[in-house]
């Protein structure tokens, strides 16, 4: 069978009533389906334990999504040794047969999407736009690293050597763990998970916390494609018990991690101390935050760079490692920018993203209490332009807060928020912006809004980010056309949805044979 080339996911328009009645339909669904108690799943047999994680709605704090039995050290033993002896099996399973599962994979996601989307929407507080965008792209990773692993299993080029006949292969590293983050709980858990599955590893996958029923989903589906008991094993669990445990593990040879820089240090502190009895220096990949600004030059459509920074910074409330927190605008259109993003920031209603309002509420209470400790902060430093303050309702609402004059040294400007807070600070002028948009301890992604083409070219080679947008948002990279991982403290610049990503998780190995002359 001929595999067509890559194409992104068509996003759902929501504007056409069929969509907006399908995926209204699909929430009603759903939530007969609440509070319902899920296993963990290793080699795929089901296993109940005494705790439990409880998953809210954050949209109704009190409303029960799910249930799951938590995991403990013991089945963190059990889940490794399974994972481990499978491995022995799927390694040799031929890299054609491991795509087509991530091809079947992505056709059930594509007839499921609105059931997927339904889920998030209640279990993450995403609208639906955001949602469906979440489930498509993980579709993309599906369709996309199923193809990537197709080429890495052509023969590689390699230079010629005379009276020898060479080879370069790509084989899986082993057993894998996969921990990825609520904010992207479909699409990353997706994409990091499935890229470790074809590439030949077998994988532990310790969900969020907070979205646990979108590991389940997925569980659900690759069981539906008909991948192999003990490749995708299910374990939720405690960061402390379950996830140190999974990271020390001898016989764990590489973690996937997406989530916050702090943890993300942690995880590369306990991974590198090699344990008894473990054979190899084990592999991170990291993807840990960023605190990203859009610089606003004097030569650019202020209305059209106002629209791409709310739009940027209040997304899913913020709560994107991709996020706008700073912008960083040239003084000579500072008052006219601020007029104009206010304006752009007063459409955006709050509410339940059951409800699609265009902002729902943030993950947790933790979250709202950390926003909203920001926004005190930040009443310090700078001057509230507009939000500040936290909306009535059953859910961690937060109004869109823009706080202007804040001195790019400022805490707001510094440390990562994740939460609906954009920091805005004044330049002197566009090379200024540039050091201020370099000044933290995090690369991940940034845009430039400037019609002056060297000055995008001075930017292009100074600005020191992972993904790097111009005269467009900072959001919203797509798998395939924008590899996306960053520098510094934003984590080890994975590329996730680009043509190195693969190589994470397998390693070369080369053979050479001397031609004997008869």
């Amino acid at each position: 069978m001929k595999i067509k080339p890559f194409k992104n996911e068509k996003l759902t328009d929501f504007s056409k009533k069929e969509n907006l009645v399908n995926q209204k339909q699909a929430l009603a669904q759903i939530r007969k389906k609440l509070g319902k108690t899920y296993e963990i799943i290793i080699g795929g047999k089901k296993i109940r334990t005494k705790n439990k994680i409880i998953s809210y709605n954050p949209s109704n704090k009190e409303e029960i999504v799910a249930n799951f039995y938590k995991g403990n050290t013991e089945l963190v033993d059990r889940a490794v040794e399974t994972a481990a002896k499978k491995f022995n099996e799927w390694k040799n399973v031929p890299p054609a047969e491991r795509a087509d599962y991530l091809f079947k994979a992505a056709s059930i996601a594509r007839r499921r999407k609105f059931e997927i989307n339904a889920w998030m929407i209640l279990e993450a507080g995403k609208n639906f736009a955001e949602a469906d965008a979440d489930t498509a792209e993980a579709i993309d990773f599906l369709e996309f690293y199923g193809r990537e692993m197709l080429r890495y299993a052509q023969k590689q080029p390699i230079t010629p050597v005379p009276n020898e006949k060479n080879e370069m292969v790509y084989i899986p590293l082993g057993v894998g763990v996969t921990i990825p983050p609520w904010n992207f709980p479909f699409a990353i858990l997706v994409g990091m998970s499935s890229a470790s599955i074809v590439s030949g590893n077998t994988i532990i996958l310790k969900p969020s916390s907070d979205t646990p029923m979108m590991g389940r989903l997925f569980v659900e589906i690759m069981q539906e494609a008909g991948l192999p008991d003990g490749v995708l094993n299910f374990l939720p669990g405690s960061g402390s018990e379950v996830g140190d445990k999974l990271v020390t593990h001898p016989k764990v040879r590489f973690i996937s991690f997406t989530g916050s820089m702090e943890v993300g240090i942690r995880i590369n502190e306990l991974a590198a101390k090699v344990q008894p009895g473990q054979l190899w220096l084990k592999r991170v990949v990291a993807e840990m935050g960023g605190k990203d600004s859009i610089v606003v030059d004097k030569e650019t459509n202020v209305s059209v760079a106002a629209k791409g920074v709310a739009a940027s910074a209040f997304g899913f409330q913020g709560q994107k490692c991709s996020a706008c927190s700073r912008a960083i605008v040239d003084q000579s259109v500072y008052n006219d920018f601020l007029r104009k993003l206010r304006m752009e920031v007063d459409k955006l209603s709050v509410g339940s993203a059951e409800m699609n309002y265009p902002m729902g509420p943030v993950i947790n209470q933790n979250a709202e209490k950390n926003v909203l400790k920001y926004i005190n902060i930040g009443r310090n430093h700078g001057k509230v332009l507009t939000g500040g303050r936290k909306i009535g309702g059953n859910g961690y609402y937060i109004a869109p807060t823009v706080i202007c004059d804040v001195k790019p040294d400022a805490r707001i400007s510094q440390e990562e928020i994740f939460g609906p807070v954009l920091a805005v600070i004044k330049s002197r002028n566009f090379d200024e912006s540039i050091k201020i948009a370099n000044n933290t301890k995090f690369g991940l992604t940034g845009a430039v809004y400037t019609s002056n083409s060297k000055k995008l070219e001075k930017a292009k080679n100074e600005l020191f980010i992972g993904n790097l947008y111009f005269n467009r948002k900072c959001t919203g990279a797509l798998v395939g056309g924008h590899p996306f991982g960053g520098f510094n403290m934003s984590g080890t610049d994975s590329k996730a949805g680009g043509r190195d990503y693969l190589l994470l998780f397998m390693q070369g190995k080369l053979i050479s044979e001397k031609i004997m002359n008869k």
